[in-house]
């Protein structure tokens, strides 16, 4: 069965569409690209009966173009396309919505095999589409009303005053670490065996004066393309270092991840400055890991190498992050002491429903135990996905599912209230 939702939004989606908030139904106007008369009739019919204000039809991609580029055609909202048809298929269609028509809403209609769907939804969002999801054929009348909820969700999200998500200059970002603006955020990483907490990965965040929390992609590709890495990096390491110790002192003795940029690793001082930050914040470096992504671990191989070795001699974990997304997973594995196997989340995210992802993800659960190091999933964000890892025998896992990632005090709290997640269903 085909997942109905994109792999991000599979979680129910709240009735809002039919309360008459946001864009009103009589408004919305849906273009249907269908080659089978008798299904194309369906859905249209289905679509009308929903409250849809206008319905077109067309029986393939090229007559759905010539529609929506016909002088004076007003726009559309959303388009629902097979992909199999006569003349032009819905992937050349998918391809030329991206570039004609960016703003509209697409959705993917098909009978044909997961793995082509996967596929094409992949191919749908490099192209930039706003895809809404698939839905398999006969489409129902309840999968098309979810498809519009879902519309009318993301419409109404995108109708609220964005908060401030400013664009920000490399002398704002090197201000900002000379004021000390940036913390630790934690995220929970919870044992599969015990389904308690066992530690926290820590990652950056800008506490801004005025726009509030800051994500990570507005200030570190500046400080990587800048060379100017080595300060957050070191600020982070330091105080994530404090609030595993202001964590151990609370009763909750976790061992805390950091991130290592892919910079780092070329200074064969590395180990040595690493070593001393974290002994001087009080914490021994075997309650610490170091996560490495493949193409960091990768450059300035001598050094990088040399760095790695001395760091597992003091004692640190060693973590290869976004692992399978590099270009030579399999030697990062034999040359490198790592401790730790990360699978990265485009693998983990959708895997309880998409069987190429699921073999993907417990071949590399396999491999860990194999090599005796711990497998750790990331982006676990539904009950399938955790419920499916467990049943892999996968170690570790974190994600939303569990909890976004925290500032120290609120993390604190969490580890008070936390219930272990097989006690809490």
């Amino acid at each position: 069965m085909l997942a109905m939702l994109s792999a991000n939004s599979q979680q129910a989606v709240p009735n809002v569409f039919l309360g008459g908030r946001g864009m009103n139904m009589k408004a919305l106007r849906i273009l249907v690209i269908e080659d089978q008369n008798f299904q194309r009739k369906m859905i249209v019919h289905m679509l009308r009966s929903l409250g849809a204000g206008e319905v077109c039809q067309a029986s393939n991609g090229r007559q759905a173009l010539d529609m929506m580029q016909a002088k004076h055609a007003l726009p559309f909202h959303i388009v629902l396309c097979d992909l199999d048809m006569p003349e032009m298929d819905g992937m050349e269609f998918i391809r030329h919505l991206a570039k004609l028509y960016p703003a509209v809403s697409a959705v993917i209609m098909s009978g044909m095999d997961y793995a082509v769907i996967a596929s094409v939804e992949k191919m749908a969002r490099s192209y930039g589409v706003k895809l809404l999801g698939a839905i398999e054929k006969p489409a129902s009348l309840k999968q098309l009303e979810e498809i519009l909820e879902l519309h009318q969700q993301i419409e109404t999200e995108a109708q609220r005053p964005a908060a401030a998500l400013a664009s920000f200059t490399l002398e704002e970002v090197l201000h900002a670490l000379s004021e000390n603006q940036f913390e630790p955020f934690l995220q929970p990483k919870i044992g599969m065996d015990t389904g308690s907490i066992i530690g926290a990965e820590a990652l950056a965040r800008w506490i801004h004066p005025e726009h509030g929390v800051i994500a990570p992609g507005a200030f570190i590709p500046l400080l990587e393309r800048s060379g100017n890495m080595k300060g957050l990096t070191f600020m982070m390491l330091e105080r994530a270092a404090h609030a595993r110790r202001m964590l151990d002192e609370n009763g909750y003795p976790l061992i805390v991840s950091v991130n290592l940029s892919l910079s780092s690793l070329a200074d064969t001082t590395l180990a040595d400055s690493i070593t001393r930050v974290v002994r001087d914040a009080g914490v021994d470096p075997h309650h610490i890991i170091l996560e490495i992504t493949e193409s960091a671990a990768m450059s300035s191989v001598a050094e990088a190498l040399e760095n790695l070795a001395r760091l597992r001699m003091r004692g640190f974990g060693l973590s290869i992050d976004d692992y399978g997304t590099g270009y030579s997973s399999m030697q990062q594995l034999t040359r490198v002491p790592f401790t730790e196997l990360k699978i990265d989340k485009s693998f983990v995210s959708d895997s309880a429903n998409n069987s190429s992802l699921r073999v993907i993800v417990e071949s590399s659960v396999d491999m860990a135990r194999k090599l005796n190091v711990k497998s750790v999933a990331e982006g676990v964000e539904v009950m399938e996905e955790w419920d499916m890892l467990k049943d892999m025998g996968c170690d570790v896992v974190q994600g939303y599912f569990i909890a976004k990632p925290m500032g120290s005090d609120a993390f604190l709290d969490f580890c008070t209230r936390h219930i272990p997640v097989e006690s809490a269903w």
